[in-house]
C-alpha cells in the first residue's frame, strides 16, 4: 500500500485538521461538517495528480486547445452515515464520478468492547475495471474498511482503489494493508498513533458521525 501523509506538510490544511479536533469548535456541527467537506477537497486535489489523463481538445471562442483531463472512471464510495461530508469535499472536484453508498457499524453483540462489523445496505454501480475512491472519516481498527472493501467486490474488481480518510491510526494502516491490494493508493490527512481499549483513536476527535449529525440511539 502507497501511503500519502498530508499532514507532514505544512499547508492551510492543518487549519482545518485542528479545528475538527478542538472541543470547543467541533462542537458546532455546520462548521464540523464544512471542515471535514474541506479537507476532502484538498485530499481529492492531490489525489487528483496520481490519475490517468488524456489529451483533449477544447474548442473556445477563438480556437481550439488541448487540454489533459483525468479519463471519466471513477467511482466514489462512502460509508454512511459519517462519510456523507467528506463525500461532498470529493464530489466537489470529483462532480462527473458515479456514486456509491455503503453502510457499516460496529455491532456489540455481547458487551461494549467487543464488536463485529455489520455491513447493511449498499447502492452502487459497477465497479469492474473503474477506479475506485472509499471515503471514510474515520480509520480505527481497520475493519469497517475491509468489510466494506468484501461487500463491494461483489460489484466487480476495480482497476485501481484510493481510500480516503481524515484521521487514522497506525495500527489501522497496518491492519488494511494486510487486506487491500498492494498497489492500493492510501490519502489522509492526519495519523495518531493509539487505540484505547475500546478501539477508538487517541487523541482523535471523538465519533464523527456524531458530530457531524447529531447522537444516534
Amino acid at each position: 500500500m502507497i501511503v500519502h501523509h498530508l499532514e507532514k506538510n505544512d499547508s492551510i490544511l492543518n487549519k482545518f485538521i485542528a479545528e475538527i479536533r478542538d472541543v470547543s469548535i467541533q462542537k458546532d456541527s455546520l462548521r464540523f461538517r464544512r471542515n471535514i467537506e474541506r479537507i476532502g477537497e484538498i485530499l481529492g486535489y492531490e489525489l487528483s495528480k496520481s490519475l490517468a489523463y488524456k489529451a483533449i481538445d477544447i474548442t473556445t471562442p477563438l480556437g481550439t486547445k488541448k487540454i489533459n483531463l483525468a479519463q471519466k472512471d471513477v467511482v466514489l464510495c462512502s460509508i454512511l452515515r459519517a462519510g456523507l461530508p467528506l463525500h461532498q469535499g470529493l464530489l466537489n472536484y470529483f462532480d462527473d464520478s458515479e456514486n456509491a453508498f455503503i453502510s457499516a457499524y460496529r455491532h456489540h453483540p455481547n458487551n461494549e468492547t467487543d464488536f463485529e462489523i455489520a455491513v447493511e445496505y449498499f447502492a452502487a454501480p459497477s465497479v469492474e475495471g473503474k477506479t475506485l475512491l472509499l471515503a471514510d472519516p474515520m480509520l480505527a481498527t481497520g475493519q469497517s474498511l475491509v468489510a466494506v472493501h468484501e461487500a463491494i467486490k461483489k460489484q466487480g474488481i476495480a482497476k485501481e482503489i484510493h481510500i480516503v480518510i481524515v484521521i487514522g491510526s497506525t495500527e489501522g494502516i497496518d491492519f488494511i494493508k494486510k487486506h487491500f491490494p498492494t498497489n492500493t493508493h492510501l490519502w489522509i490527512a492526519a495519523i495518531d498513533d493509539e487505540l484505547n481499549d475500546k478501539g477508538y483513536i487517541i487523541p482523535g476527535l471523538g465519533d464523527a458521525g456524531d458530530l457531524a449529525f447529531g447522537p444516534k440511539l
